[in-house]
């Protein structure tokens, strides 16, 4: 309901410009098309609802411009090659279109993005957005190349009834790895038709294998992808191991799913249409969003989801500081470097991403909010019941290293994961394989082992 709301007031807002723009008469109009690309699925819809208000809202003010919307029906990683496909050539580059922060480097390093620092000094709200949350949009230049949506951040999320049926104490609140098989082991016994906890793995998953899985498990030894200081990427890390190690454990002891659901690009749905819902799944990693999935209007609506799913934070390998651990990641708005109407579609940026309508896109899509004003509103804060659980991991989380060869390291990581889930390789063998990769993908001179 509040959700409906939302995009009601929204709407009205569209509608009030409307009514207040120039007549289409006016002989200052002209006749423009602005293109905007982004995804939109059978369960995201959220970003398609957002970009329909803003359309209104800009034509309605922007008499004679049209706005062209451009949704793309893919899963991330076919949204991002379509997306690259189109940005080849400036026949079918978009103005404006939706991209993911991982990818903003390399997109810049490709010449696909414009850069925006000149319009955003001229933009009052730019101040609103977190300081953290603007370095997603910024490239190895110190420029800024795109505008945040929103983030995330990743968390265990469990049902409770499952949890208490096998005796485990409420809430639940793992403080190692070690926990965590314990209350696996002890849902198998209690009842071996449920799935005990879910950590994706394999190249099906792409990006959720890394994000709500290996990189929990990898940052939570202190060990880490990237290093930072050096600016080489890691090898021969005994945390990469142990990481593997574990995903091996709870396939072996069949904790997780089966390797041949694991290895469906679709297994999420149902993790969360089917499992978590029919009380057939313990818990499962999973991001900040997933509440967007249950509520009224979600892609599998759950009446009651809030009573009966629980929240907690990743433990770190040993419960050692600082005892927790997620991942962020998030997706932007970018203008296309070929843009004919550059200062036309940074307007529409701005547009789509006022108070109000990242207000509405926030709360849909159960995002954690970038602007000040959007996170302190009533709205956003009582969207749902783990809107601050979610949000206080935010001081303990990561991000992925925003490098141009990142794709093609995540890539090899999801390989490293397959290799051990399904047998083919041990963990020991399946990480030597992971460092040799790197060294082919970056060159060895890029390669620091720690």
């Amino acid at each position: 309901m509040r959700r409906r709301a939302l995009k009601t007031m929204s709407l009205i807002a569209a509608a009030t410009v409307a009514l207040a723009a120039c007549s289409p008469d006016d002989p200052g109009a002209s006749s423009k098309t602005l293109k905007v690309a982004y995804q939109k699925t059978d369960s995201f819809t959220a970003l398609d609802t957002m970009l329909q208000a803003a359309k209104q809202e800009f034509e309605a003010a922007n008499q004679g411009v049209t706005v062209e919307l451009q949704p793309i029906q893919a899963n991330d990683d076919d949204y991002g090659t379509k997306l690259a496909l189109a940005l080849r050539s400036p026949s079918t580059a978009p103005d404006v279109f939706y991209e993911d922060t991982f990818k903003v480097r390399s997109d810049v390093d490709a010449g696909y993005l414009l850069k925006l620092d000149s319009y955003l000094e001229g933009w009052e709200e730019w101040d609103t957005f977190d300081d953290g949350a603007k370095a997603a949009g910024r490239a190895d230049d110190g420029g800024t190349y795109a505008v945040p949506l929103g983030t995330d951040t990743r968390a265990i999320w469990y049902n409770r009834k499952v949890l208490e049926a096998a005796g485990v104490t409420l809430p639940w609140e793992p403080r190692s790895w070690q926990d965590i098989l314990d209350t696996a082991r002890k849902i198998k016994a209690n009842d071996p038709t449920v799935v005990p906890f879910n950590m994706y793995a394999g190249k099906g998953t792409g990006e959720g294998t890394v994000m709500q899985s290996f990189y929990e498990l990898l940052y939570g030894t202190g060990s880490s992808l990237y290093d930072e200081e050096t600016g080489k990427w890691v090898v021969g890390s005994a945390g990469f191991q142990d990481s593997l190690a574990f995903l091996k454990t709870l396939y072996d002891e069949q904790l997780a799913v089966s390797p041949a659901e694991a290895l469906d690009a679709n297994v999420w749905k149902k993790v969360f249409g089917e499992w978590l819902p029919n009380a057939k799944m313990g818990a499962t990693v999973e991001g900040s969003y997933a509440p967007s999935f249950w509520q009224d209007g979600g892609s599998y609506e759950w009446p009651g989801y809030e009573q009966e799913m629980g929240v907690a934070p990743f433990p770190t390998q040993d419960g050692q500081a600082p005892g927790a651990v997620s991942m962020s990641g998030g997706w932007t708005l970018a203008l296309g470097a070929e843009t004919k109407e550059p200062e036309l579609a940074f307007s529409f940026l701005t547009t789509a991403l006022n108070e109000q309508n990242s207000l509405s896109f926030t709360v849909e899509s159960s995002q954690i909010a970038v602007r000040k004003d959007v996170a302190a509103d009533p709205g956003y804060l009582d969207a749902n019941p783990f809107v601050r659980d979610v949000s206080a991991l935010v001081s303990v989380t990561k991000y992925r290293p925003a490098t141009a060869d990142y794709p093609r390291i995540s890539a090899a990581v999801q390989e490293a994961t397959e290799a051990v889930i399904t047998g083919t390789r041990s963990p020991q063998e399946a990480a030597a394989d992971y460092d040799a990769a790197v060294a082919d993908i970056v060159g060895a001179a890029k390669t620091v082992r720690k």
